[in-house]
């Protein structure tokens, strides 16, 4: 093996760590993904019955979880946009240090930065994806609260 080809590998066994977190954050979308084909697909069935629904209560109710539905739409839309941003972050790393090493320039701390804005991306997405998850929990409780005092169930 020639020089060049040592190095060429050593910036492959270097760039296998972001690869790596590429796959995680893959997974993360995979699922938030999921969770928002859900979410829209809960919010169209609830659109239905509100334009039904004669029950004031129920009606209110209805109202209120659509509004809920629409809130954990825009939130999860913004966690997927974050993981998005991360990804092409650290897909961004991975060109740097493929071309800095070609180019044989240092870009040593334009890399550690792209790869920190990378990292804090992905943990404001996973914290918006928890305020979601804690969002679905949080009206399950109070679908859960308004059966329970109904004289009728």
């Amino acid at each position: 093996m020639d020089a060049s080809t040592t190095d060429l590998a050593q910036i492959i066994q270097i760039v296998v760590a972001p690869v790596f977190m590429l796959t995680g954050i893959a997974g993360f979308l995979n699922v938030m993904s999921g969770r928002l084909g859900r979410i829209v697909d809960r919010a169209r069935v609830m659109e239905r019955r509100v334009t039904i629904i004669k029950n004031p209560l129920y009606l209110d109710i209805a109202q209120k979880e659509l509004k809920n539905l629409w809130r954990r739409i825009t939130i999860i839309n913004r966690s997927i946009g974050l993981c998005t941003a991360s990804a092409l972050f650290v897909c961004s790393v991975v060109v740097c240090l493929f071309v800095g090493d070609l180019w044989q320039i240092n870009i040593r701390d334009f890399v550690i930065a792209l790869f920190v804005i990378a990292l804090f991306l992905l943990i404001f997405a996973l914290l918006m994806f928890l305020k979601e998850v804690q969002l679905a929990t949080r009206t399950l409780q109070m679908g859960k609260e308004v059966f329970d005092d109904d004289p009728s169930s």
